[in-house]
Formats: C-alpha cells, sequence, structure tokens
C-alpha cells in the first residue's frame, strides 16, 4: 500500500484541531486506501449491514472502541451520521474519527446537522506532485492523459472503460441516492459537454438545447457537479471596473484524464500539454490550499489572467499557466499590472527551475516552478 505522505500529515494535522475530520473526494480518488494506511487506527466499511447494527446505539458503539482513532469509512451510508459524529466530537473528544464520503456533508439528506463547530474537514483531490513522487512514477503526460484517480493513473494501458464504469457509478451511487436527479440522459450528456469544454466560460444557455432541458435544469446541475467536487467552477475577480467581466463563471473538469477521454485523446500532442497543465495546476492549488476560492480575470476586450489568488485583506498574485516559459506571452498579465499596480504576477511552467524573473516595460513577472508557487500562497 502506497503510503501517500503529503495527505497523512494534513490528517494528523486537522486531528490536532478537531476530534471528527471528515475526508471527502470523488469517488476512486483514494479515500478508503489512505484511511487505511493510517497507523493504529481501527477501521469500519459503513456499507456493511453488520457495521451499520453495531453502530444504532451510538454511545455504546463508541464506548466500546479498541481503539482511540478510527474511520468510518461511507459513514452516509448510516441512518444518522450526523448523530454518531456529534455524540463524538461532544462526549468522546479522545476519540478520533476519520469519516469519508463521496461528497460534502450538507448534500447529504441524511445529514440532519452539518456539524459545524464541531468537525474539519479535508478534500482528497486527484493526484498532486507530491503523489507522483510516493507513487514512484515522475511522468506528468502520463499523468495528465490517465488522470489522477490512482487506479487509473498505474494503469498500464488507457483505461477507457474504467472512465464510463466511473460516470455510471456516479449516477447510480452519488447522484441518484443524494440528489434524485431524472433524466439520466440529459445530465450525462451535461457532462460529456462540460469536460469536452473545460476550462471554457460557461453558459447554460449553450448546454439547454443540446441536453434537452431548461436553462434552470442546467443551472441545477452545474450545482450539482460543484457540490460533489466533479466540476470546479471559477468566478471572475474584479473590482467592479465597467470593462471587467463579473459574472461568467469558467468551469473545469475536476480530472485531466475525464478531460482527456470526453475529448477524445488517446495521446498528447505538445499543443495539448499546455491546456492540461492549466487544469493540473488548479487542482494542484486547490488541494494546498483546500479552497475553490482561485479566481480567474477577463476584461471586455478579451484580455485574460488563468488564476487570480486574491485573500481578503491582500494584494492580488496573478498567475499563467504555461507549459513552457517560451510559450509565454506578456500582454495579458501587463494589462492586469496596469489595473491592478500592486499585483504579484506569476508564470508557471514546467520548465522554471531555477525560478527566475523578467521585465516587461518595467514590469516584473517571476517564473516559477509549481511547487514554490504553491508554498508562496498557502503562505500569504
Amino acid at each position: 500500500m502506497v503510503k501517500r505522505g503529503f495527505w497523512l500529515q494534513r490528517i494528523e494535522q486537522q486531528w490536532s484541531r478537531r476530534s471528527v475530520l471528515w475526508l471527502r473526494g470523488v469517488r476512486r480518488a483514494g479515500k478508503t486506501s489512505l484511511a487505511q494506511s493510517l497507523s493504529n487506527v481501527e477501521y469500519f466499511d459503513c456499507e456493511l449491514p453488520r457495521v451499520r447494527r453495531a453502530m444504532e446505539d451510538p454511545e455504546a458503539f463508541l464506548y466500546g472502541l479498541r481503539r482511540k482513532r478510527i474511520v468510518l469509512d461511507e459513514v452516509h451510508r448510516l441512518p444518522n451520521p450526523s448523530e454518531l459524529l456529534k455524540i463524538a466530537a461532544d462526549h468522546f473528544p479522545t476519540v478520533r474519527i476519520l469519516a469519508t464520503g463521496s461528497s460534502t456533508l450538507g448534500a447529504s439528506s441524511r445529514f440532519r446537522d452539518t456539524l459545524a463547530g464541531r468537525k474539519t474537514e479535508l478534500w482528497l483531490t486527484p493526484m498532486i506532485e507530491a503523489d507522483l513522487a510516493d507513487f514512484g512514477e515522475a511522468d506528468l503526460p502520463h499523468r495528465l492523459l490517465h488522470g489522477g484517480l490512482p487506479p487509473f493513473f498505474l494503469s498500464p494501458e488507457l483505461p477507457e472503460r474504467d472512465f464510463q464504469e466511473w460516470m455510471d457509478a456516479y449516477w447510480a451511487k452519488d447522484i441518484q441516492e443524494l440528489f434524485r436527479l431524472e433524466r439520466r440522459a440529459s445530465f450525462q450528456r451535461f457532462v460529456e459537454l462540460l469536460m469536452a469544454q473545460s476550462g471554457g466560460i460557461f453558459e447554460a444557455t449553450r448546454f439547454a438545447a443540446p441536453c434537452e432541458v431548461s436553462r434552470t435544469t442546467i443551472a441545477n446541475y452545474l450545482a450539482v457537479l460543484e457540490a460533489t467536487s466533479v466540476a470546479l467552477v471559477l468566478r471572475p475577480f474584479s473590482s467592479r471596473r465597467s470593462n471587467e467581466i463579473i459574472a461568467a463563471p469558467k468551469v473545469y473538469g475536476f480530472d485531466t484524464g475525464f478531460v482527456c477521454a470526453h475529448r477524445g485523446w488517446t495521446s498528447l500532442r505538445s499543443d495539448d500539454l499546455g491546456h492540461l497543465w492549466e487544469h493540473y495546476v488548479l487542482n494542484e492549488l486547490t488541494a494546498l490550499l483546500q479552497t475553490t476560492d482561485l479566481r480567474y480575470w477577463r476584461d471586455k476586450q478579451g484580455h485574460e489572467v488563468d488564476l487570480i489568488w486574491a485573500p481578503r485583506g491582500k494584494t492580488p498574485v496573478a498567475m499563467e499557466c504555461k507549459w513552457s516559459a517560451r510559450d509565454f506571452d506578456p500582454a495579458n498579465l501587463l494589462v492586469f499590472a496596469r489595473l491592478y499596480p500592486k499585483a504579484t504576477l506569476l508564470v508557471t511552467t514546467t520548465d522554471a527551475r531555477p525560478a527566475f524573473s523578467r521585465t516587461y516595460n518595467g514590469t516584473e513577472v517571476q517564473f516559477l516552478p509549481l511547487d514554490q508557487i504553491a508554498a508562496r500562497l498557502a503562505g500569504r
């Protein structure tokens, strides 16, 4: 079993803050394997009837534990999971609980209490750079084409059938059980189109006709994908200037492998790498920052910056994602810098080792490898 050091360390850090930790992520992201790789834990699979019966009396169950660190895998299968977790947090503070599930707590109707103030969360994203080292595989194009779900990544052959099987399970176990949507064909058509157009400006009306549903239904579908972390929605960054886009979001598929599969790519050309690199950078920053509050910037003249990180009270960091430094054109960042002269301008590339800076018309732009950009943002 691979020890995913970055995530194991994050779990221990979160447990030092709260006794109950919710580990969320899409199916097959590796939640179960990660949980089982923890040291000195007692593991319970809540999909098993005998395990659910043992938890019918939460207080008796918690008293009878052999260890003080437990995993409740697929905890949303319990009739009232929030009751057990609430009792544990309030009355058994020395017991450390790692509860896993595919979606956010609020997405499941079985959670009558979202446990605000009693639990902390960790979002297990598709594989990041630290995972590549743990899995002993540094071939980034392989990661981009196969995606970041460990079973798909480890497959020597392109797992084309697995992508469709994943979508079928997602509909049956996540969508139907948590949201009870109808019109499977329309929903899956929407997912296919969204993955194929991943990284573009989202306009609901463009999807309504091919999916044979209303614009309102498309907006609901997107909300479901965002709640289950299958779509990452980037809102535009602006200070309400008249020439800035302020409403239209950009939507990214959660994993490069699915983007490639829905675009029909079975191998990658050099032109494809830049587009997928942008997805990979977004995934990396989402994992390290544990937030979806990254933005993008665009004006009405078509100038666009890939990613903006602007925590409250901080000057913005504007980032362009380029596979190679030689692909970089400073025009868009320079337009942004004229509007936001205090902003930090960064470019992340695969060949910025060591890091370096260049000056364009008196404006400094820093070229950094991804790990250095992630560390810088996490420290802001």
